[in-house]
């Protein structure tokens, strides 16, 4: 027995919910990559970036959201990475997140050039690899360390909560 073809709409509304977020890497020439430190959260730094608004690619949120959080303009270059997060305990529907090469950016320049929106952000640094442990949540760190091996190889990465899904325990 075959079943009538549910309208688009109601068959669009069966299929599961995600959302999606964009942002850039800003680094430096000494391999330093631009935090920012949510006015929102104590317990972490996060790149800059933010979830997508309706009718929004990830090109064009990761361009809003480093206009609105520190008031410059910026193109963003090549995709560096795409981290798909599963739902949370929280109840946060799974998330895909995508990062784009944001350029590069001297302490000079940035001390210039940042103007945050203190609605949103409290602090910048540039910080090194060593410091993203303490600084960043687990799967950040590794999202980091990803990104600056996409930058220094011009290659893309695919991962999962911040982990290679091809090399389980990376």
């Amino acid at each position: 027995m075959s079943h009538a073809p549910l309208p688009p709409a109601q068959y669009y509304a069966t299929l599961p919910k995600h959302i999606a977020g964009a942002g850039v890497i800003i680094h430096d020439d000494l391999g330093r990559i631009l935090l920012v430190k949510p006015s929102y959260r104590n317990d972490s730094w996060e790149v800059p970036g933010g979830g997508l608004d309706p009718g929004e690619d990830p090109w064009q949120t990761a361009q809003r959201e480093v206009k609105e959080e520190l008031g410059i303009d910026l193109l963003p270059g090549r995709l560096l990475l795409v981290d798909w997060v599963p739902e949370q305990s929280d109840g946060r529907p799974p998330l895909a997140n995508f990062l784009f090469d944001g350029g590069t950016l001297t302490q000079e320049q940035a001390e210039r050039r940042l103007h945050l929106d203190p609605s949103e952000l409290t602090q910048w640094q540039l910080a090194t690899p060593a410091q993203w442990d303490d600084l960043l949540a687990p799967h950040m760190t590794r999202r980091l360390h990803a990104c600056a091996h996409a930058l220094a190889t011009g290659t893309t990465t695919y991962l999962h909560h911040g982990s290679d899904p091809t090399r389980p325990n990376s």
